[in-house]
Formats: structure tokens, C-alpha cells, sequence
């Protein structure tokens, strides 16, 4: 059985390197592709699910917006179970902060030039939203083109969903990215930030033991 995983936006794998899956399952890494100018988000997701072999059952795994881009794909190439960490169900569950964006539009609005890598601006909301006392925080965010920040970051301000009840959702308690309050998760990680997959990776894997086994 192949389990595809996203990881978050801006961010490779190595977040995501430490976990353990369970031996049946045949792990597929889905690199994010690059936006094109003006594309609408639902060809976007089109475009990442045709990598998907759907002639087979098959399992989503998504981190962060990725989780919200496994949610979008299941629309289209529908899974036997997904998994999201660090994500959240609906949009009923955008923190205060997220909202505003979508209320305002204001990601919309904002230039691309300061989600370029040597912005203080990018560098300092990157480090005050994901967990700021992690000293290796860069490393796991490498994919660093600013159309493809700014245009994430809009998409999840403007994303509506309704809960799909099929999603298993593993947050962690100390997440300001996704906080816990708004979100009812299946299981909590607990004093873990965003990264909790790397920090927190021995637990997670228990509980991908615990839903895949």
C-alpha cells in the first residue's frame, strides 16, 4: 500500500525524515510544484494529484499546508484514510490571525519581494511562527521562492473546506501556526511546537504505528 506525504509550505522533507512509517507501507515523497502565474488553486491541486496512481487503494499523509493540500487531493483522487499533522480540518478551525488575512485580503496585497530569503521581514515571521527557540529551524524550510510563499500563504487564508469526517488529525499542543484550541485533533502531541515531527518524531511514529497498523 503507498502512503503519498506532503510536507508543510516552504519546506522539504527533512521535517519529516525522522518518522517511522510502518514496514507494509510504501512511503512516496510529492515534492510541491511551483504555481504558475495567475493558476487557480483547483488547477494547482489537479496538478499535484496527477502524480497520484489512484489504480490502487492508497493512503494521504500532509503536514501543515500540506495537509490541506492532501484534503483538496482526496476531492480528486479519493484515499482509504488521511492523516494531517500540524493542519487543520476546516476552515472553522484558521487561527484569529489566519482569518484576518482572509477577511482582509492583506496577503494578497503584499509584494513579493519580502518573501525573498534575505528579508528580515520573512525571516523573523518564519522564526516567530514556527518555533522560534529552534536553532535549526532554516534548515527545514529550503523552498524559498518568493511567488511561491506569497502565493501559499494566500491560499490558505482564503481556504474553505468542510470537514471530511475520514481525516485522522495529530496536532500538537504548543502549535501557534495551527493553535489546538481551535481544532478538536484525534491525538495531541504534547509540549510540541509546529516541528513536532522532527522534534517529537518517536511519538508520532506511535501513533502512524497505531492508524496504519
Amino acid at each position: 500500500m503507498k502512503i503519498y506525504v506532503i510536507s508543510g509550505l516552504g519546506a522539504d522533507f527533512k521535517v519529516l525524515e525522522k518518522l517511522k512509517f510502518p514496514k507494509q507501507l510504501e512511503v512516496v515523497f510529492l515534492d510541491w510544484l511551483m504555481p504558475e502565474r495567475g493558476e487557480s488553486f483547483h488547477h494547482y491541486v489537479e496538478r499535484m494529484a496527477g502524480k497520484i496512481d489512484d489504480s490502487q487503494p492508497f493512503y494521504l499523509l500532509g503536514y501543515s499546508f500540506g495537509g490541506i493540500m492532501v484534503q483538496e487531493i482526496d476531492k480528486i483522487k479519493p484515499a482509504e484514510k488521511i492523516v494531517i499533522l500540524g493542519s487543520i480540518k476546516s476552515d472553522r478551525e484558521k487561527s484569529r490571525f489566519i482569518k484576518v488575512g482572509e477577511i482582509t485580503k492583506i496577503p494578497k496585497y503584499l509584494p513579493e519581494n519580502i518573501f525573498t530569503e534575505k528579508s528580515a521581514l520573512a525571516y523573523a515571521f518564519i522564526r516567530r511562527f514556527f518555533d522560534p527557540k529552534n536553532p535549526k529551524l532554516m534548515d527545514y524550510f529550503t523552498v524559498r521562492d518568493p511567488y511561491y510563499l506569497k502565493w501559499s500563504i494566500e491560499k490558505i487564508a482564503e481556504w474553505k473546506f468542510e470537514e471530511n469526517p475520514k481525516v485522522i488529525q495529530i496536532c500538537a499542543d504548543k502549535d501557534i501556526v495551527f493553535p489546538i484550541k481551535y481544532s478538536k485533533p484525534n491525538y495531541v502531541i504534547e509540549n510540541g511546537t509546529h516541528l513536532f515531527p522532527a522534534t517529537k518524531h518517536r511519538e508520532v511514529s506511535e501513533l502512524l504505528s497505531k492508524i496504519f497498523g
